[in-house]
């Protein structure tokens, strides 16, 4: 989920998801679907990970031109599934600053949806294993790659200026970001994938689940059915679970679900259930979001939560430094966002080693292989010239865009597409080697650069960073989806296109549904969104300097920032064996900017998971994650459509 941000955190269960631009997540989901090495020809063969010559590949993995692959409808299904998955994730990260990996839940409705579709029209083929892979690639662009930048760095500036970034510009922006990642991808593929082999486990999850399901294995047909049922749960739970303006037009009442405490609690001589956002809320989009993220990190999220709730929340109202309303919004949330901001730039520089290499694979990759199969994988490959031809005029729109939208100097536009490309490598063999993407910390780095180039200046530093992390996140995505085309036998190139196409289908659906689910500043501060508002206050502090902040939040922030550095420290360098017991910089961090309603659930969640892996291991690897997704996906997206609707009635009404 999305700040926790690719990352530094690795939560024990295997997720299928992705951070938005604050946090660090990470997929282990990959690391355990490999089949035993075996020998052929003399050479060492792992076919469930990539770990094989070129040579092999062309003779025994990939399938050729005749099999169906990027067909109109494997397009269309990873566009309309992928526009959905982007306003799902839009919802995911204003709601709780997370983002979600949309390719397996793709690959899982796309299969269930066209044979459902197969069963009414019988003359229909079924879609090859590729053509699902396209599928894959389509509505991961769609629902992942250009919404990264929108609840975040977005959200930020209407929170400080009240007033939306105009649709002329915002559409055009999530566009461009997320074109120049795809098309900045193209000369680390065949390096990272091809040569060097990095695992990306989540694109090795996502091949495995295909196999499994073309295989038609028992467990896979269950954990698609376990999917689609918790889908329609969410989707029902999130119906009722609200009070929504819909709902009073048609006259629908449904009752208030219990908080956890609907009673007095006095600590300091302040009411604790009268804190903002205190109790239980039963959504199972948080609850599933606790699944997927593993106890690691929601019970150091329930900790961190309870110790402000409890203990310094109080202590701060008392002595009447702010009022308990405000609590999250405009004191706690700096001890958060130090903690945050220093954990996640001490881990990203802790990758030093990651980052060195990352400078090594801008060369086309070299091949052993003979010159008759150089020139098929030549054929298969994404030629460098398409970097060229794609690269150039997005950038030239990019810093017009800056300029035009924000008057940022068109030298400074061009050094923040500059530096994206050279952290969009970082960011690609990160996820390749760990699965974990680190945005959020290279946004801050785009920040703190910009409070340099540009002070004072606190839109120049939103939107230079916003074009970062868009640029790395899409380029991180592209090849995650690019490792599970390689594994299954795939031709590049025609993914590459699918990805193209895809990011066009997420940008029509993602923009419009920001406007409609958040019209204005007051609607996006009912969501208290985690992101948006650590993103603003960097930008903030950044800008306006310490004397901005409150004096106690001054020390809160500087005992944050000391902790997230010891804190990345310790779990850098402690022994593999403790590091599932060690406590969480961002589940810390994430705990004073979020209402302890938020953390409950997600306690709730690690809770269930942990439990279900206790009393049956096997059945919990292969079912909390789908369950969990399905979940998160159908409860976000009708809360969205549900927020949209609120909009679209309360226009119609003045």
């Amino acid at each position: 989920m999305a700040d926790a941000d690719k990352k530094g955190e690795t939560p024990e269960v295997n997720p299928i998801n992705k951070e938005v631009p604050e946090q660090t997540t990470a997929m282990t989901e990959g690391e355990h679907a490999g089949e035993p090495h075996h020998v052929e020809g003399g050479e060492s063969v792992d076919e469930a990970t990539g770990n094989y010559s070129q040579e092999y590949w062309l003779k025994n993995v990939y399938q050729g031109d005749s099999v169906p692959q990027l067909t109109l409808r494997a397009v269309i299904m990873g566009g309309l599934l992928g526009a959905l998955m982007s306003i799902s994730n839009l919802y995911t990260s204003i709601k709780v600053g997370w983002a979600f990996g949309v390719a397996i839940t793709a690959c899982v409705l796309s299969y269930v949806i066209w044979n459902s579709i197969r069963m009414v029209i019988p003359k229909l083929t079924p879609m090859s294993i590729l053509e699902n892979n396209c599928m894959q690639s389509t509505a991961s662009a769609a629902g992942y790659s250009t919404g990264a930048t929108i609840g975040t760095a977005f959200g930020a500036y209407l929170l400080i200026t009240g007033n939306h970034v105009p649709w002329q510009i915002l559409l055009p922006w999530t566009l461009v970001t997320a074109l120049l990642g795809v098309f900045l991808a193209v000369p680390m593929k065949r390096q990272m994938i091809n040569e060097e082999k990095l695992a990306f486990p989540s694109g090795i999850a996502a091949a495995e689940t295909l196999k499994s399901l073309y295989g038609q294995s028992k467990e896979a047909i269950l954990q698609a059915r376990f999917l689609v049922t918790a889908l329609f749960s969410g989707l029902f739970i999130g119906l009722i679970k609200g009070e929504y303006e819909w709902q009073k037009h048609f006259h629908i009442n449904y009752p208030k679900l219990p908080e956890l405490m609907p009673f007095s609690a006095n600590i300091r001589g302040i009411d604790i259930s009268k804190m903002p956002a205190f109790g239980f809320e039963p959504s199972v989009l948080l609850i599933g979001a606790g699944m997927i993220v593993g106890m690691r990190v929601c019970a150091t999220m329930m900790f961190g939560s309870a110790l402000l709730y409890f203990i310094v929340g109080p202590w701060a109202v008392s002595i009447g430094e702010v009022e308990a309303p405000k609590l999250i919004k405009g004191w706690a949330l700096w001890g958060g966002t130090g903690l945050m901001v220093t954990s996640g730039l001490t881990a990203f520089a802790l990758q030093w080693k990651t980052i060195a290499r990352s400078f090594g694979s801008v060369r086309p990759g070299a091949s052993a292989a003979d010159a008759s199969d150089e020139e098929r994988i030549a054929s298969i490959e994404v030629p460098l010239k398409w970097l060229v031809i794609g690269a150039i005029p997005l950038t030239i729109a990019m810093v017009i865009l800056e300029y035009v939208a924000f008057s940022i100097n068109p030298i400074l536009g061009l050094v923040s597409v500059v530096v994206s490309a050279f952290l969009a490598l970082v960011a690609c063999r990160s996820t390749g080697e760990t699965d974990i993407t680190p945005i959020g910390p290279m946004g801050k780095l785009t920040q703190l650069t910009y409070a340099f180039l540009a002070p004072s200046n606190i839109t120049t530093n939103l939107m230079a960073a916003s074009v970062t992390s868009n640029i790395a996140s899409s380029s991180a995505d592209l090849l995650t989806d690019l490792k599970s085309g390689y594994l299954l036998g795939a031709n590049a190139r025609r993914q590459f296109i699918a990805q193209f196409f895809g990011v066009f289908f997420g940008t029509v659906a993602v923009v419009p549904a920001w406007f409609l689910m958040i019209p204005t500043k007051e609607a996006l501060d009912k969501y208290n969104p985690p992101s948006s508002n650590m993103w603003k206050a960097v930008a903030e502090a950044l800008s306006k300097g310490i004397d901005y902040i409150p004096v106690t939040a001054r020390y809160a922030l500087l005992i944050g920032a000391t902790l997230g550095i010891v804190m990345a420290l310790i779990d850098h360098f402690a022994p593999k064996k403790w590091k599932p017991y060690m406590p969480s910089a961002m589940g810390l961090g994430l705990a004073w900017i979020m209402p302890f309603a938020n953390a409950f659930s997600f306690f709730v969640g690690a809770i269930i998971a942990l439990v279900w892996s206790k009393i049956n291991k096997k059945t919990a690897e292969l079912y909390v994650i789908p369950i969990a997704s399905g979940a998160v996906a159908g409860e976000s997206l009708i809360c969205a459509l549900l927020a949209i609707t609120d909009a679209v009635l309360a226009l119609s009404t003045h």
